[in-house]
């Protein structure tokens, strides 16, 4: 199928140009409905017993007002601006001001209707006009909506920086600006695309607002990872000819078929993210693996047309005498492939060590910049009134009076649970209750999840339903456990299904899945070192794991199927299992090098943002592709598999090996 659309877009160039415009022009036109119906949020687990009991509580009480906490310091006098809030629409209560212990400082509530979100941004306005650098209002949609601004702001920055610097290296890369623009050309047509499919899927599953900056940015990096691969080689068709049909076909002959593994190899492991029921996860996958698919099938087609009719304008790469840096890295390897194996692998484990005490927790306000208003807030009440920055209170929505003596029996014992500080009793309506339970410790410790547990497990006449931060946090968790093991199933059977079929082998894709996972655990071991281990915040936001793992795991196999493509090819020519390994790094290093540089490019984009988890995923995917790119491919891969010689191709069947004629040790050949 796809030798027959490149051959399509080989013959009808113009046509196939002008159905990707209206792809792209329909994705960016209808498709962009899709910002209307996307959602913030986050870590949610429908039918989870957190959700249950919120829905019962709202139920019973009805739409809730948002509370909106204020807090002035140094002295700053509100009472002629809550003269005037009190009389604001929608503005239901002014709660009495309270002055902090030390006297610095003074908070206050103020309640809008639940319908309030114009109201509270009016009540923030002309609170914080009367001192902005001492005046902080947060709460409810305040809040709300400075997480989801922030993390969008974060990604977009990403991408203003990104994109210029990534076409200049593409320029570098390349040799022009005709050929380095154009894996921006196949990454505008995958986001157009990808706007269209989403826009299709909003109409039965959520997506999540973040989804779409995520696939934004993973656009370009395929678009460039594709694009690289595809050009590279149709300018080394164009030193061996001058016509321009015949390299373009003999290129997309040699690079389409890699190129379609690699892009159905990546979907596959984004994919996974799909079995998950959390919307923000799920959206996560079936947005990354439209991105993909449109990608490989624009860099199949399209650059293919493209190419069809500009192709004389591209350089045809510049001949090389010897193999340079790679060919020596490949002899070095292959004279010791017992250590390097060794050392890489030790190496790559010790980097993996401090995941294994990650701390999964919810995102709070230390997680935003302290530009932020929530941030600001944050640090005030800290200095002033410590007590309220502590755990969120476990809530037992049960159902019975608040009155019933029961309900007095049954806080009596969620009292006496470790763990628990103070327990209140609150009516929600006639039969509905909650018991307010304040727990010691924090909900990413394990005392906090073992509190949650103890809380769920004491016995009642009456349905009991648990919720809040530390109990969604458990039910996450829980969640996890349970999906990620089909996940990561259909995750490794895709990709070991893939590469079989690509190599004819069983134990080359294993190793692909076993090396893979050891360049993710030391990822995850590093942003746990630097986000955990040595800031501030003592945790890791609880979806950043499953999505670094899910998109670094598809971009590590896409640079070991660039790999294999050239040691399968020169094996297949008779050269021996040794030359063939040190061959296929010498010609693929440079571009396996370059993909990754702008790949990291892209991602680094990631830290300068101000929101922990938007840099903790950065950091995760900036670090796993230079380990892959470098640590992996360059060492461990040509050392496991010189160590497997014939072996590794079983049970297919390759050439016996010939001796190179001309050439000595092949060694020889390489430096």
């Amino acid at each position: 199928m796809f030798r027959m659309l490149t051959a399509l877009a080989l013959r009808r160039p113009v046509m196939v140009i002008v159905f990707w415009v209206a792809v792209v022009a329909v994705g960016f036109g209808v498709g962009g409905g899709v910002f209307m119906k996307l959602t913030a949020q986050v870590a949610t687990v429908p039918g989870s017993e957190t959700e249950r009991a919120l829905d019962l509580r709202d139920q019973a009480a009805g739409p809730r007002p948002a509370q909106l906490t204020v807090v002035a310091t140094g002295g700053v006098d509100l009472s002629a601006a809550l003269t005037e809030v009190r009389v604001m629409a929608g503005v239901t209560e002014v709660g009495t001001p309270l002055p902090s212990a030390d006297g610095k400082a003074v908070l206050l509530q103020v309640t809008v209707a639940p319908s309030g979100t114009e109201a509270a941004a009016k009540v923030a306005d002309r609170l914080r006009a009367v001192d902005p650098a001492r005046v902080t209002v947060t709460g409810g949609p305040l809040t709300d909506s400075e997480f989801s601004a922030q993390a969008q702001s974060d990604v977009q920055r990403a991408e203003l920086f990104t994109l210029p610097v990534v076409l200049i290296l593409l320029v570098v890369v390349f040799g022009g600006i005709l050929a380095g623009a154009m894996p921006l050309l196949v990454a505008l047509a995958g986001i157009g695309g990808t706007f269209g499919l989403l826009y299709a899927l909003s109409f039965g599953t959520d997506i999540s607002v973040y989804a779409i900056q995520v696939a934004t940015m993973l656009s370009v990096g395929l678009a460039v990872d594709y694009g690289l691969l595809l050009i590279s080689r149709f300018r080394n068709e164009r030193a061996a000819t001058d016509d321009v049909a015949t390299a373009l076909a003999a290129a997309v002959d040699k690079a389409g078929r890699t190129i379609a593994v690699t892009g159905l190899t990546v979907a596959a492991s984004l994919l996974g993210l799909a079995v998950f029921p959390d919307a923000f996860l799920r959206s996560m996958g079936l947005a990354g693996t439209g991105v993909v698919l449109v990608n490989m099938l624009a860099v199949l087609t399209l650059l293919p047309a493209v190419l069809a009719l500009v192709g004389r304008r591209v350089r045809p790469a510049a001949e090389r005498a010897g193999g340079g840096v790679f060919g020596r890295i490949a002899v070095a390897v292959q004279r010791r492939p017992v250590l390097t194996t060794v050392l890489t692998a030790a190496g790559l484990l010790a980097l993996a060590v401090p995941a294994v005490h990650m701390r999964l927790g919810n995102s709070d306000a230390r997680a935003l910049p302290s530009s932020t208003q929530t941030r600001q807030q944050y640090d005030q009440l800290a200095a002033h009134y410590p007590a309220l920055v502590g755990p969120d209170d476990i809530l037992a929505v049960v159902r019975s009076p608040a009155t019933d003596p029961s309900t007095v029996q049954f806080a009596d014992r969620v009292r006496g649970v470790p763990g628990v500080s103070a327990v209140q009793v609150e009516p929600v309506s006639p039969s509905i209750s909650l018991v307010r339970a304040t727990p010691v410790h924090r909900p990413e410790t394990p005392q906090g999840r073992a509190t949650v547990t103890a809380v769920r497990s004491v016995a009642a006449p009456f349905e009991v339903l648990v919720t809040g931060d530390a109990a969604r946090l458990v039910d996450y968790r829980g969640m996890l456990a349970d999906y990620g093991p089909l996940a990561a199933l259909i995750v490794v059977a895709a990709t070991v299904l893939l590469l079989a079929a690509f190599t004819r082998s069983l134990l080359l894709p294993l190793k692909a899945v076993l090396t893979s996972i050891l360049s993710i655990g030391a990822a995850l071991g590093v942003v746990t070192l630097v986000f955990q281990d040595r800031g501030d915040l003592g945790m890791i936001d609880l979806t950043v794991p499953v999505l670094v793992a899910a998109i670094a795991f598809g971009l590590s196999v896409d640079y070991e199927v660039f790999l294999l493509a050239r040691i399968r090819e020169h094996r297949l020519t008779g050269a021996d299992s040794r030359r063939s390994v040190a061959v296929g790094l010498q010609q693929t290093g440079r571009i396996v090098t370059s993909a990754a540089l702008l790949l990291v490019v892209v991602f680094a984009g990631f830290l300068l943002g101000g929101f922990a988890p938007i840099r903790e995923i950065g950091l995760g995917l900036v670090v796993a592709i230079v380990l892959d790119a470098t640590v992996v491919r360059m060492l461990l891969v040509p050392a496991t598999m010189t160590l497997l010689g014939r072996a590794a191709w079983w049970p297919g069947r390759v050439p016996p090996a010939k001796s190179p004629a001309g050439v000595g040790r092949y060694e020889d050949a390489l430096v």
